[in-house]
């Protein structure tokens, strides 16, 4: 009986080591994931939060040679362009996640999960040269419209893979009962299991519009840029990431000055998005418990 015990004891002692050992090394892999996250965001805090000022955000930029002005054109543009994409690609996404989990069992959903991965793995560079075959040359300029459609494409994926799985996690049994109340089908999942889904698919959105707002490849082949102020959509628009680029490339210390600046506003931006996001959604559903 005794060696029964102490058998018992030692066993206990080894998986207590066992445990300790993997969660050490499951903390070490946490770390090493968020490392290089953690150092791009101070690092470019650095380089960046030094040369901002007020007319940053309100100048527009100054010829070569002359110093201050800012990115207001690039910072309103890329909000015009993140707007026209969402506006296109945010729905889109939404009602395909929706069709890909509601008729799972269809030959459409399988095609549209297909697609959906492809379009997920092709580079941005490749969209931006597809719109500019689809709308820039028939148009015969660059445009907002253009960036903004190239961004909506870029969105769909994300926001469809992030619907699918946010409704997979309804529970069957909440359409179920909406079933059995008499409510249609259509009603029961765009009132019941898409409101209680909204979270995860909130976070999907965000995901989708940071990766819009940071891309600069078929911004370069859409919107183009632009050095002044612009409010058509139907001509090129500035944009904060191109705007980074142009000034990176540049052979001007006081330019690549200004692109940390820019990286700095752009990072910080969804960073704040993202935060406020967080807290909102775990209101709504510390409320709801």
């Amino acid at each position: 009986m005794i060696d029964y015990y102490a058998k018992i004891g030692n066993n206990s002692g080894r998986r207590k080591i066992k445990s300790r050992i993997m969660l050490f090394l499951c903390v070490t892999a946490a770390m090493i994931a968020i490392l290089p996250l953690v150092y791009i965001f101070f690092y470019t805090t650095l380089q960046g939060a030094s040369s901002l000022n007020l007319a940053f955000f309100t100048e527009l930029p100054k010829p070569v040679g002359e110093e201050g002005g800012g990115m207001a054109n690039a910072i309103i543009g890329t909000g015009i362009l993140v707007g026209i994409g969402s506006v296109f690609g945010i729905p889109v996404g939404i009602m395909a996640g929706i069709y890909v989990t509601e008729y799972s069992k269809s030959i459409f959903a399988n095609i549209i999960k297909f697609v959906t991965d492809v379009l997920s793995g092709i580079p941005s560079i490749i969209i931006g040269i597809f719109t500019y075959g689809l709308i820039v040359v028939p148009m015969q300029r660059f445009s907002a419209y253009a960036g903004g459609f190239a961004l909506g494409l870029l969105m769909i994926p994300t926001v469809t893979r992030i619907t699918e799985e946010m409704l997979k996690l309804v529970p069957h049994t909440l359409r179920e009962a909406a079933l059995a109340l008499g409510i249609p089908r259509w009603k029961t999942t765009l009132m019941i299991v898409l409101r209680t889904a909204s979270g995860g698919i909130i976070t999907g959105i965000l995901l989708a519009v940071a990766r819009a707002a940071g891309e600069t490849a078929p911004l370069l082949f859409t919107s183009f840029g632009n050095s002044f102020w612009s409010s058509a959509l139907d001509g090129p628009m500035a944009s904060i990431p191109v705007q980074i680029f142009n000034y990176a490339i540049s052979p001007y210390d006081e330019w690549h000055r200004k692109a940390w600046a820019g990286a700095f506003v752009l990072i910080a931006l969804v960073f704040v998005i993202s935060l406020i996001v967080r807290l909102a959604t775990r209101n709504k559903f510390s409320q709801s418990a």
